[in-house]
C-alpha cells in the first residue's frame, strides 16, 4: 500500500505510554526520539520534571536514548546536555543519515529500536523507511513552528484518506 510509510506501529498520547515493560515486550532496547511537540513544545527550551522523570526511568531500565531533531544545534544541545542524553542535530528526517548514525552512536540493530515522533512524513516515515518500530505521539503543543506548519496540512489530509480507507488513526484509538 502506498501509505505503509507513513503509518506507525503505534498512535500513542503521550510519551509516558512508552514503557520500559512496554519496551521489553517489543524486544526494544533503544530510542531515537524527536524533540519539538514530541518531547516539549517547540518554543520550551528546557525539559519539563515529568520528561527528565522518563528519560530517567528509561535510562534506569537500560533503554539507550538519544535524541534526532531537525532543528539547530543550540536548540537541541540546550535540552539534551542537562539530561546527559547523545543528540543530533540538523537530522534532516526522513532522510536515512541521522537514523543511520543514531543507530552507530547507541550500538543497537534496527529490530531493538524505536522512533517516537509526532509528524508522519518526518519521524514516521523516515523510520519506516529503515524497519525500525514507530510511535507516534501527539503533539504537545498546539501551535507549530513554520515549516511544521506545512507538514501538519499534509498530515491532515493523510489522516482523512486513511479513514476513508478504514484505517485506524488517533480518534480510532481512544
Amino acid at each position: 500500500m502506498l501509505y505503509n510509510f507513513l503509518l506507525p506501529d503505534e498512535y500513542v498520547n503521550t510519551v509516558f505510554e512508552i514503557t520500559p515493560e512496554k519496551l521489553s515486550k517489543l524486544g526494544i532496547r533503544g530510542i531515537i526520539t524527536d524533540l519539538d511537540n514530541t518531547l516539549i513544545e517547540w518554543d520550551r527550551p528546557h525539559a519539563t520534571e515529568e520528561i527528565a522523570a522518563w528519560m530517567e526511568m528509561l535510562r534506569e531500565a537500560g533503554i539507550r536514548v538519544i535524541i534526532a531533531s531537525n532543528n539547530n544545534e543550540e536548540r537541541v544541545r540546550r535540552f539534551a546536555e542537562p539530561l546527559g542524553i547523545p543528540f543530533i542535530y540538523r537530522a534532516r528526517k526522513p532522510l536515512g543519515n541521522a537514523y543511520y548514525a543514531a543507530l552507530k552512536e547507541i550500538r543497537l540493530k534496527t529490530n531493538e529500536v524505536a522512533m517516537v515522533g509526532d509528524q508522519l512524513l518526518t519521524d514516521i516515515m523516515g523510520a519506516n523507511r529503515l524497519s525500525l518500530y514507530t510511535f507516534l505521539v501527539r503533539p504537545v503543543a498546539e501551535s507549530d513552528g513554520f515549516v511544521t506548519l506545512f507538514n501538519r496540512f499534509v498530515e491532515r489530509r493523510v489522516f482523512n484518506i486513511l479513514k476513508r480507507k478504514g484505517i485506524k488513526t488517533w480518534e480510532e484509538q481512544k
